[in-house]
């Protein structure tokens, strides 16, 4: 008998957790379609979306400069010897610019601002639940969901692809800083090796894929802040969260969109 009434609560309690998990991914899914149904519901908050553009260009700007820089100088060094040991060293142009336009860049640029705009993100909403701002906002008449999270999720959707070019450039002028001090490669000779090998379907697809890096930093943090718990340690909770997640939702949309850009090339 004892047995038998350890194995119910085992199972009760399994049952409850699987119960929560499927409550939590349908907040999620109510949260998401809330989202897309305001991007087309006026009236739409513009001034606001324009303020956190600015925030989100002025917050990760330093960073991927500096990171994009690096990589681009770090995987041209990587690759030239093993290029060279095959007397294909001409073709480092080649090798980087694709590699850095197709999936270097933008998952740079993604994780970076996964860092700094999911956390600030949740953070910020997080903080405004604690305080009942969002609650004094709602009874006000206004419409907090809109100002606050419509207009960050729409902000990370735009500014994400300008970014992601941003960096594409400045990991392309790290690399070829590196191969002029190896073989002193003329500028215009290195670039017009880029832009041949470099199609419209690798900026395309670079493009919309870190689009959609910045709609699911945008929802991730906007969910976490926007759901977080009462009390100083959910705000922190918040931020974690937001971090987290995001990364992770950045590998599985990059790795879709692989399997999917493949089918075209």
């Amino acid at each position: 008998m004892g047995t038998l009434m350890e194995s119910a609560k085992v199972f009760f309690a399994e049952f409850m957790k699987l119960r929560s998990f499927l409550q939590q991914v349908a907040e999620i899914y109510q949260f998401v379609t809330r989202v897309i149904r305001n991007f087309f519901v006026p009236p739409y908050e513009g001034r606001e979306i324009l303020r956190q553009c600015f925030f989100v260009g002025n917050r990760s700007l330093f960073l991927i400069t500096f990171t994009a820089f690096i990589a681009g100088v770090v995987f041209t060094r990587q690759s030239r010897p093993s290029l060279a040991s095959f007397g294909a060293e001409s073709w480092l142009p080649s090798l980087v610019s694709q590699a850095v336009v197709r999936s270097l860049g933008p998952l740079i640029t993604g994780l970076i601002c996964a860092g700094k705009l999911g956390s600030n993100i949740g953070a910020e909403l997080g903080s405004m639940q604690v305080s009942e701002q969002i609650d004094a906002m709602e009874v006000s008449g206004t419409r907090p969901f809109s100002f606050l999270v419509v207009s960050r999720v729409t902000a990370t959707t735009l500014m994400l692809p300008l970014l992601v070019v941003y960096a594409d450039v400045v990991a392309l002028l790290g690399s070829f800083l590196t191969v002029n001090f190896f073989n002193s490669s003329s500028f215009s000779l290195y670039f017009n090796e880029v832009a041949t090998n470099v199609t419209y379907l690798d900026v395309f697809s670079s493009l919309v894929k870190s689009a959609f890096f910045g709609f699911a930093i945008g929802i991730v943090g906007s969910y976490a802040g926007y759901h977080s718990e009462k009390g100083t340690t959910g705000v922190g909770k918040a931020a974690n969260t937001a971090v987290v997640v995001a990364m992770i939702m950045i590998f599985v949309i990059d790795l879709l969109s692989l399997q999917f850009i493949n089918l075209f090339r």
